[in-house]
């Protein structure tokens, strides 16, 4: 935000240095736990290790009521390290000085097109792509030329559904956290800490969830997702 002051910002100035900056800042955070968790590791976790190892049974957990857990430990060296990135980035700009990457859209952007390229890749290598094109047409032949078309405006639109939730809703929070401290800077502000902490995991969850549920529709069609259109995804890819 132009004006308000950061610690990477003094150096970088506002606009691109900046994103990439903390780009950089939480990258180097995400490495860190990584390494800290795996450079002594133990049957009996503790530290960091046990945080992590509780953070990853909690996605598989999260990805087996959706794409079953075979396929949720298949896809969670993906789903766990967009998560991690996505919490560290929105709890970030919860800190006075610096600023969540997340709430540039150049950041949420790539984020929502690495999700769309990759499910549809896993969909066209595992079903091959003139069956998994099929699914596009809908069960009803007569009326593939009227679905067809429809189906690809919907898997178009989850780009901007996945990058634009969750850039407009922490940009939102690191507003409200600017105009907050600008108001009143010392203890009536930690309620509202607590509000912008909740909404930092919430929109990690509902990017993981997505993700989740979108390499479900791509690539665990079962033979009653061939008889007719799993409402259960358009529902979440709507949320």
């Amino acid at each position: 935000m132009e004006g308000v002051f950061t610690y990477i910002g003094s150096l970088t100035g506002h606009g691109n240095g900046l994103v990439i900056g903390h780009l950089v800042l939480v990258v180097a955070i995400v490495l860190f736990l990584a390494k800290k968790a795996t450079q002594s590791m133990q049957a009996v976790p503790g530290g960091t290790q046990n945080v992590l190892e509780t953070y990853l049974g909690g996605v598989i957990e999260m990805g087996k009521d959706v794409i079953g857990e075979e396929m949720a430990r298949k896809y969670l060296p993906l789903v766990a390290t967009i998560g991690l990135f996505v919490l560290i980035s929105n709890l970030i700009g919860i800190i006075p000085g610096f600023e969540s990457p997340t709430s540039s859209i150049n950041v949420t952007l790539p984020l929502a097109l690495l999700v769309f390229f990759y499910y549809n890749y896993e969909g066209i290598r595992k079903q091959g792509a003139g069956h998994y094109f099929a699914h596009f047409a809908g069960p009803v032949k007569i009326l593939a030329p009227l679905m067809f078309p429809i189906e690809i405006v919907s898997h178009i639109s989850r780009i901007i559904s996945l990058s634009f939730r969750l850039f407009g809703n922490i940009k939102g929070d690191d507003l409200f956290l600017w105009v907050l401290l600008m108001l009143v800077p010392w203890i009536a502000p930690l309620p509202g800490y607590v509000l912008l902490t909740f909404s930092a995991l919430l929109q990690t969850f509902v990017f993981m969830i997505l993700t989740y549920v979108y390499l479900a529709g791509a690539v665990a069609i079962d033979e009653e997702h061939e008889s007719a259109p799993n409402p259960a995804v358009d529902t979440m890819g709507a949320v």
